[in-house]
């Protein structure tokens, strides 16, 4: 159940150069804007997620996703390092700074529902969303919708590329796969800039573009909705959309991360992909930096 705590192998290390727009996330000389906690709640304990697969899908995109989401509580011992449950501990930490526990929070695929043949077509508007997520809804659940690439997802690619909220009582998470829509802009850094001046573009770890900036967006979703679900914890207000969890970071992958540039990641030099975590049967992912609450800053896995 997705408990409610209420306020009652040798690889390379590179640093890339990618050019960015400069985030609204960052204040005043570049510093991330600190978030503070609204008092509301949060999840913990078990939290289990419906994923709705929204329009059709390759082998390799689900693949991903769900190897992403069994690798957020999976150890693989000191010679898999660093690992997405190191980056999950992060979320955890979250917790203990609300004064709301600090066990582990295990995240589980309760149910899948297919839906390859768009049953309200392909642009989900709020009204739409609101449709599906009540389809498809659990109780105790987090609904999760993975928009396909012919799927236009009113109010992404406009500065967030996940959507979560609330309707009612039901947490849910939006994500669309980028690579029609705003590839420039979502896919990145799997995908050149749609502006300014190129730098280097990454080779995505499952060789997949789509794939990798899915799991890039599920992962701030999924932070963003486990610490903010319905907008009373951790935030802070922006001049569009609240500052949260990964948000407070932008375009951050590694140390020495800033606007331009996206820090330190690793490359394996098999098949060339970038990623700065480690995940089940060795899988590898490049995961978005988080705030973490403890130290007041940007933190990424590498």
């Amino acid at each position: 159940m997705a408990s409610l705590t209420l306020p009652i192998r040798p690889l390379s290390v590179v640093a890339l150069s990618l050019f960015i727009v400069l985030p609204l996330a960052l204040a005043v000389g570049g510093k991330p804007a600190a978030l503070t906690y609204h008092n509301g709640p949060i999840l913990n304990g078990n939290v289990n997620l419906v994923l709705l697969w929204y329009g059709p899908f390759a082998r390799v995109q689900k693949r991903s996703i769900n190897s992403f989401l069994k690798s957020l509580n999976f150890n693989g011992g000191g010679n898999l390092q660093p690992q997405v449950s190191s980056w999950w501990q992060v979320v955890e930490s979250y917790q203990s700074v609300a004064r709301k526990g600090n066990g582990k929070i295990q995240v589980n695929i309760a149910a899948t529902v297919n839906d390859p043949n768009y049953s309200i077509g392909k642009i989900l508007n709020q009204d739409f969303i609101r449709i599906l997520v009540q389809k498809v809804a659990k109780p105790n659940t987090v609904v999760v919708i993975l928009a396909s690439r012919q799927v236009t997802v009113q109010g992404t690619c406009m500065g967030k590329c996940s959507q979560h909220g609330a309707i009612g009582n039901q947490p849910y998470i939006i994500v669309q796969n980028p690579e029609y829509e705003c590839p420039g802009e979502c896919a990145w850094p799997f995908h050149k800039s749609d502006s300014g001046p190129q730098g280097v573009v990454f080779t995505p770890p499952s060789g997949n573009v789509g794939a990798d900036a899915m799991v890039i967006s599920l992962a701030s979703g999924l932070a963003e909705t486990v610490t903010n679900p319905f907008n009373t914890g951790f935030f802070t207000p922006g001049r569009h959309d609240a500052v949260e969890a990964t948000t407070a970071c932008p375009a951050m992958f590694g140390t020495g991360a800033f606007p331009g540039n996206a820090g330190k990641v690793r490359i394996d030099p098999k098949t060339g992909g970038a990623f700065n975590a480690h995940g089940v049967k060795g899988r590898q992912f490049l995961l978005p930096a988080l705030w973490n609450p403890k130290t007041s800053s940007c933190w990424t896995p590498l």
